[in-house]
């Protein structure tokens, strides 16, 4: 069983078959909210809405730790999370569709380990490909099967939100490298390697990132509800050709 991590445009996943919730508890605290279980093109999945099933936890108000921890305790084989971002990189366009291969972290104050406190060892885990590369190859697979074009590969740069940022902060994020710019990639993609479940990312690119493209002068909020619509639909299509695999 696979799990999915819905962020902003996903905060539920309507083509869930036989859907049932089932509210779980960790260490941690209490997750994002009840997880949803059902079959998606004849897979059983988890799903979980990352800001709550009203969207009401900002990016650094959620509990990564409890949600991570809830689908370790679930034994599944992988974690999806499909996540809206501003586009930096000038092929990253609104509508468009990426494969992160890499993350910087620019957020702070947040509960990123499970490895704390005095009655646990310190553990180092090696973060040099933070993306499982054979979940990113099986999504890639499944876009080309069901001919949604999907960019392989690109650095997320994750800010603390929930502002926006400005054209400076986009600046420096781009010379440092970040071709995409998100709230909640981390600490949800360390704390997935700590645990030992595969990761990765969808981007969904809902906007030209502060003093880029379209967003040059500033950042129209109005047009990113029909841009995140639109493309979280296409996103969903690759979701269906990866659980249902060849004949998706």
């Amino acid at each position: 069983m696979y799990a999915i991590i819905g962020g902003s445009g996903l905060a539920k996943l309507t083509v869930l078959e036989a859907p049932r919730r089932q509210v779980m508890r960790t260490p941690y605290g209490e997750p994002s909210g009840a997880l949803t279980f059902g079959r998606l093109a004849g897979a059983d999945v988890v799903f979980l809405a990352r800001h709550g099933y009203g969207h009401t936890l900002a990016p650094h108000e959620i509990n990564y730790r409890a949600n991570i921890w809830a689908l370790k305790e679930l034994k599944v084989e992988g974690v999806i999370s499909v996540a809206t971002v501003g586009g930096i990189r000038a092929d990253l366009g609104p509508g468009v569709l990426v494969l992160p291969d890499q993350i910087i972290d620019y957020s702070h104050s947040r509960k990123a380990t499970f490895f704390e406190g005095s009655e646990n060892p310190v553990i180092h885990v090696d973060f040099t490909l933070p993306y499982a590369s054979s979940l990113r190859a099986a999504l890639l697979a499944a876009a080309a099967r069901c001919g949604e074009p999907l960019v392989d590969g690109g650095v997320y740069g994750c800010t603390q939100g929930p502002r926006l940022e400005t054209a400076a902060e986009i600046e420096r994020i781009a010379r440092d490298g970040g071709d995409m710019v998100g709230m909640t990639g981390m600490p949800e993609a360390v704390l997935a390697r700590e645990a030992g479940l595969a990761y990765a990312t969808l981007g969904v690119v809902v906007n030209h990132a502060a003093g880029r493209g379209t967003s040059r002068e500033q950042i129209r909020l109005e047009e990113l509800d029909r841009v995140m619509s639109e493309t979280v639909t296409r996103a969903v299509r690759i979701l269906l050709a990866f659980f249902g695999g060849a004949d998706a």
